[in-house]
Formats: C-alpha cells, structure tokens, sequence
C-alpha cells in the first residue's frame, strides 16, 4: 500500500501547514522535560517544511487532561526544548482552535514555528469529533500527520482532520511505516520475533499474528511461565512464578497454530531465581527440572536460553522485537536482555540482520543495554507498535493511504 508523503504535496511556498506531531514527552515535577527523543524525531519535518517555504504550525497532545484545561500537561511546558532543537524561534499559543489561533497564523514571521496548546484540553479530539476537526484546520492549508505513536486512535486529529486538507504522513511516520512494512509485512526471512511481557492475556492478539507470520517466535518475560507450564514444566507454579492456570489451554493452542504453520517457538530452558524482588538480590541459575517449589521466583532467563535465542538470531535475517526478556528494571536481572540485545545489535551492525524494536519497555530496555543506536530502527510507539505487529489496520495510516 502506498502512501501520501511530503513529496506529493507540491509547492508549500508562502502555505500554512499543519503538523500534527507526537510531543508527549515526559516531564518532572517541575515540568523540566526528561527525554527528548520524541522532540529531537520532530525536528527534521519541521526543517524540511520550512526549507520549502512553508509556514509551520505545531499541535499535539500530551499526557490525559481528559477535555479540560490543566497546567500539568500544557505544552508551553515544552516551548524552550523545541526550539532548542529546532535552532528557531518558537512562539507558543495558548489554544489550539479559534479566533486567537488565526490571529497568531496571520502574525507569524516567515522563520518562526508555532506551537499550539494541548489538543487533549478538548474532549471533542478523542472523540474523533468532525466539527472540532474543521475549527483546527481552519486557518490551514496543508495538514501533515506525523504522529504514528497516535495512529491507532480514531481521533479527530489523526483522522477526520487529515479528510479535510490536501494531507500526507511527515517523515518520522513514513520512516515507521517503512520500518515495520519491512520487519513484518515484507521481511526478509527467516523472521524470528521476541516478544515478553508479564501476561499472556494482554498479548494474545499479538502471539496469534505472530505465529502466522514469523519463522520463530522466543516468548519471554513473565508470560513464558505459561507456555511452559502448558508444555508440561511441572516446576512452574502460582508460588514461584507468574503462569496464568486459566490461560493453559490457551497456550496449547497457540502452540499448535505455530505448529501448523511450521513457526517454532523458543522457551526459556533455564532460568535465574531469586527470594526477593529488588535489585541484587539473592540469586541463582537453576534448569527447569530444579526450579524450587516456593519462597524464590522467576526473575530472568540464564545463559543456555541467552546462547539458544542468539544461536536463532545467527540463522536469520530479520528481527522484530516487542518486550523484554527478565525483569531488566533491577541488575543484575536485566542480564539476558542486555546479551540478546548486544547480540542482536553486532549482527545489525554487521549488515547481518533488520531489526525493528518498540514498545515503550522494550526501547527502554534497549537503552539500558547501551544499544538504542545499534538496531535498524527503533519506534517510540507504544500502542500503535503492538496494534501494527497484531495485524490490525491503523485509522491514522489508512486514511494517508494513496
């Protein structure tokens, strides 16, 4: 499916665009903002709109103001970073429809960014609400949406906003939208995918996608306690671990899907134990048959399951990543994560592999592995990165399609 870019928008010279980005950055209490990947991934449409003589107005949302004012989640909070990073003035507008928006656009100086209040503030974006979606592309001629992270979401600025203007996806969108075609709808294989998390119950969309699509699955974190007590690990129990009893014919059925459709699935064949939850605890590698009964629990896998998922990396080409493999907040339980990760990001580098990562505690996970920098590419979705690896059409891309 192809999709509408800033290449087929044509001249913007002297034209009002709208850029509907994803600015949800997490901030401090005193409203310092924390980390400005997202920001800093804004930045290069915006430069790019403006090299071709647009004028550029910026809106988004940020934090759950539930349709009302809220000084916590203004984006006036965020003024100084964006231009900070963009190297141009910018001047904030607390509002981001009506009479004082179209005022500020006509008084907009050629080399100056405008940056509108939280679209949250009004109930009627989550809404999707088509009248709220006129007032905010009033004063605008071109709308650019590049905010995939909110591309799973029917609202009135991913959705009904973008019908209304000639429109197309700004580059960060485009370049995930790339990225996750390539790991996953037209891979090159084998395509093995790791995905972790504490539940089977909150991922089974994604593991019935999965093994319909991928060569091998490793399944990780917490919810491996499941598939593995499902394949009979009798050491696995409520005490020790996080095994769902209601969810075990579950497991067996995916576990047949996979089989039907010759995916393999990887679980863990060793694991480190502990007697406490916090960070350098007491701790063990045991293998599956000397897993104690109660008073330890699960935290990570050891190193004959860390040396299994390389040896799976070294076999293929393509690597799609969703979630972490052990509880990587605490040392030294992050060990396993940060191995795989180091493998996979070596291969990457070596040209060896495509790997796409995302999740928000997988990019985080990533970074504690020092290789955010090393896999192909990285999303900062959270949302729309699991609904996209589900299988699921995204509202906020379908509507750019072509």
């Amino acid at each position: 499916m192809e999709y509408k870019t800033i290449d087929d928008l044509g001249d913007l010279k002297g034209k009002v665009v709208m850029l509907r980005a994803d600015l949800n950055v997490p901030m401090d209490e005193n409203f310092n903002v924390t980390n400005t990947a997202r920001i800093d991934r804004t930045v290069p449409t915006i430069k790019e709109l403006m090299s071709k003589g647009a004028k550029v107005v910026v809106t988004s949302h940020l934090g759950r103001p539930e349709g009302k004012g809220d000084m916590a989640n203004s984006l006036s909070h965020i003024t100084k970073d964006l231009q900070k990073a963009l190297g141009k003035p910018v001047v904030f507008v607390d509002d981001c429809i009506g009479p004082h928006v179209s005022e500020a656009i006509k008084n907009m100086k050629q080399d100056e960014v405008l940056l509108l209040e939280n679209l949250r503030f009004y109930k009627e974006e989550k809404k999707g609400d088509e009248n709220f979606a006129k007032e905010l592309v009033a004063p605008v001629d071109v709308y650019v949406s590049d905010a995939f992270s909110t591309a799973h979401r029917d609202h009135a600025s991913m959705v009904a906003a973008v019908k209304m203007r000639p429109s197309a996806m700004g580059r960060l969108m485009e370049e995930e939208v790339n990225a996750l075609s390539k790991g996953l709808n037209d891979p090159k294989r084998p395509l093995i995918a790791i995905v972790g998390g504490s539940k089977v119950s909150t991922k089974l969309d994604l593991l019935n996608n999965l093994v319909k699509k991928v060569d091998k699955l490793v399944i990780s974190g917490g919810m491996a306690h499941t598939f593995m007590k499902a394949k009979g690990i009798d050491t696995v129990n409520e005490a020790n671990s996080l095994v769902q009893m209601d969810m075990l014919d579950t497991a067996k059925e995916i576990m047949k899907t996979a089989e039907a459709n010759k995916c393999e699935i990887v679980l863990p064949l060793d694991v480190v134990v502990s007697k406490e939850f916090k960070p350098n605890a007491e701790h063990k590698t045991v293998d599956l048959e000397h897993i104690p009964a109660e008073g330890w629990s699960l935290l990570d896998v050891g190193e004959k399951t860390i040396a299994a998922i390389n040896a799976k990396l070294d076999e293929c080409k393509t690597l799609v990543w969703n979630g972490p493999l052990g509880v990587f907040e605490m040392k030294p339980f992050d060990n396993a994560t940060n191995k795989v990760a180091e493998h996979a990001a070596e291969l990457t580098q070596a040209g060896k592999l495509m790997s796409v990562a995302g999740g928000g505690d997988t990019v985080s996970a990533l970074a504690n592995a020092g290789v955010e920098k090393k896999f192909s590419y990285i999303s900062t979705a959270g949302g729309a990165f699991l609904e996209w690896m589900e299988g699921k059409e995204l509202p906020g891309v379908v509507v750019l399609k072509k």
